[in-house]
């Protein structure tokens, strides 16, 4: 991938148009989400969305002239890997878990990710070191976490384990995340980013069917506009336009910049749900709110300010093959 360069008052156009999709369409998936386990069972939802847009990207790929195939068993196992960790560990379990839970408090407890991720590369071997901006982000976006879970915690407490159940979920869906996004970022393929992304999303449809079928969930689906508006909605908006804008903005934009969506997404998601869920937040849920927010522009400061140990995945890579990375939210 090439090193951003200054660009052209055509293309500043382009830039601004895919920060738009990137801010507004991933941050809008969460309501998506919300709108579609109303009449959509959680694998129904997910099996959709990841086996109509996996095939959807690598047909993009091959109108683009990117070749899709796979020519080793390992990138085969590297995609699967991801794709499940990513997609059925990171996302499903958002869409699971807002059945119990208001869209912007989920996309909250995913705003967090940054912050897991700082957290693991600070303590893996030869991992990137965190300036202390760094540590202080990731002791702020803790309390924060602590501030968004107590509602629900209290709630659990008193009898109604759903909202809490939901929560734990969320945050272990994180962790699904990070983890894929660590080893997408350590592990090359020899296809293009789309490419290996549209593999990932065809694995983890596959493995959300499977378990569909294991547990027969289409029995509660409801098709209508609603389901079907929702599906659509992320498959094109939250899948294809928004990840290829990202693409385009990693190849345009220096990362710092490209990273802002992780802080802004999340307040486009609060009010979205405000606005068309009438969905509103205590006092303690506004404080852990703010302090999220406040720890994922700490951590992502202090990560394009510290002299990283190994290369950026979007940087031209010395050796042969491509990283087989996946942005921080590709498939939201």
């Amino acid at each position: 991938m090439s090193s951003p360069t200054s660009p052209s008052p055509g293309s500043r156009a382009t830039i601004l148009i895919c920060f738009a999709c990137v801010y507004l369409f991933w941050g809008s998936t969460y309501l998506a989400m919300r709108y579609g386990v109303e009449v959509l069972p959680p694998f129904v939802l997910a099996s959709l969305r990841y086996c109509i847009a996996g095939p959807l990207l690598l047909g993009i790929c091959l109108l683009r002239g990117d070749s899709i195939r796979l020519t080793s068993r390992r990138d085969l196992q590297i995609l699967a890997t991801i794709g499940i960790l990513m997609l059925v560990g990171g996302n499903t379990t958002v869409i699971w878990a807002e059945q119990y839970l208001p869209s912007g408090l989920a996309a909250l407890i995913i705003a967090s990710i940054p912050i897991y991720a700082a957290l693991i590369e600070a303590f893996r071997p030869r991992g990137e070191s965190l300036h202390p901006r760094g540590w202080i982000g990731i002791a702020i976006g803790f309390i924060g976490l602590v501030l968004l879970l107590w509602p629900g915690l209290r709630t659990g407490l008193h009898g109604d384990t759903h909202q809490m159940i939901a929560s734990f979920v969320l945050l272990g869906g994180a962790l699904s995340w990070t983890i894929a996004s660590i080893l997408s970022r350590q592990t090359k393929v020899s296809i293009s980013g789309m490419a290996a992304a549209g593999w990932q999303m065809l694995f983890g449809g596959v493995v959300n069917l499977l378990i569909l079928g294991a547990t027969r969930q289409w029995h509660g689906a409801h098709w209508g506009v609603q389901a079907w508006a929702s599906v659509l909605w992320l498959v094109v908006f939250g899948s294809l336009i928004t990840y290829t804008a990202y693409i385009y903005l990693l190849d345009h934009v220096v990362v710092s910049k490209v990273a802002t969506y992780a802080y802004v997404n999340p307040i486009i998601a609060v009010a979205l749900g405000a606005i068309f869920l009438h969905e509103r937040f205590v006092p303690i849920e506004w404080a852990g709110m703010a302090a999220i927010l406040i720890a994922v522009f700490l951590v992502n400061i202090s990560k394009t300010q510290a002299p990283a140990a190994n290369p950026h995945p979007t940087d031209p890579q010395p050796t042969n093959g491509r990283p087989a990375r996946s942005p921080t939210r590709v498939t939201e």
